[in-house]
């Protein structure tokens, strides 16, 4: 896959392209129905195909007190995009310049002028341009001028008979009740966070339960404060069962602004400080709580591990 940063690098493109656009929050299922079915237009026509999408999340700029968090940043995200097998990912610098661009120019620009758009492929609530006031309708004036054909796709319903509508949304709603479970059905893989680990006071090797410590950052979601079953992958792929605590520890700490995610490698022992780590996601194991003394929070953390290890099949 080419990322295209800079609209002065736009590509040539003899056969025209299949595009979609959105901000593919987290590249869930619903995104990849979209996405094959831009291939299946792609392998009709003889075109290539190409995302559009925003280097933050445009509420950053337009509503900041009400953007929500991230479900993945743009290196992940754009990892997650290759994957599906997309030739051109365009990423726009959402400013506040941006913000101010008319649904209509955009569409020329970006669709017409870079991208050469053969067909376009949107979610059928698909918005855009300068107050979202851009949708299929305004998609389909410029198409028209220009030759190009748009698909609106209706939300993507779950298979498991439940109802859920797969969304970004829905997703973080999943995460913030620490459903996990959940949101690895609308995902279609678990949930990952990924993260530098730091040094931390060491409190969990002196408990005989040494951790990783990820510190988790103000933009990303995260689940629930609790205790996960989880796989933790090193940076040359190995990957360990883990415990993985997820709360402001109140045994030790009276205040804490943030939670930081401890994770205990079971089977593991070396030095994992300032490496990469992903932590995925499998199941919660119970709520996090405070503990009236050391003796009974060790012996709680031994059943943390036990059933994780359990859960992962370890």
């Amino acid at each position: 896959m080419e990322v295209i940063r800079d609209l002065d690098w736009c590509p040539v493109l003899e056969h025209g392209c299949v595009v979609t656009l959105g901000e593919y929050d987290g590249v869930h299922r619903g995104h990849r129905t979209v996405i094959s079915e831009m291939h299946r237009l792609a392998a009709e026509r003889g075109c290539s195909t190409a995302v559009v999408t925003f280097d933050r999340h445009p509420a950053t700029v337009v509503r900041p007190e009400s953007a929500p968090l991230l479900l993945c940043n743009l290196d992940h995200k754009l990892e997650l995009l290759a994957e599906t097998g997309v030739d051109f990912t365009l990423v726009i610098t959402f400013d506040e310049a941006q913000a101010a661009v008319p649904a209509e120019r955009f569409a020329r620009e970006i669709l017409v002028d870079c991208l050469s758009a053969r067909a376009v492929v949107v979610g059928a609530d698909f918005h855009f341009g300068k107050d979202r006031r851009g949708n299929i309708s305004t998609l389909r004036e410029v198409g028209g001028a220009h030759g190009y054909e748009v698909v609106g796709l209706p939300l993507v319903k779950q298979m498991t008979g439940d109802g859920d509508v797969i969304s970004s949304t829905s997703i973080r709603e999943a995460l913030c009740g620490g459903d996990v479970e959940r949101a690895h059905r609308l995902l279609g893989r678990p949930f990952e966070v990924r993260g530098i680990v730091t040094r931390g006071d060491r409190r969990g090797r002196r408990l005989g339960v040494p951790t990783a410590n990820l510190p988790t950052t103000a933009d990303l979601q995260v689940p629930a404060d609790g205790v996960y079953a989880a796989w933790y992958v090193c940076p040359d792929g190995a990957q360990y069962p883990a415990a993985v605590n997820i709360g402001r520890r109140p045994t030790f700490v009276d205040f804490a602004q943030r939670s930081l995610i401890e994770a205990h490698l079971i089977g593991f022992r070396g030095d994992l400080y300032d490496q990469t780590a992903k932590l995925r996601f499998i199941r919660r194991l119970r709520s996090e709580r405070r503990f009236d003394s050391v003796d009974e929070l060790k012996a709680q953390l031994r059943r943390d591990i036990e059933d994780a290890a359990k859960c992962l099949d370890a």
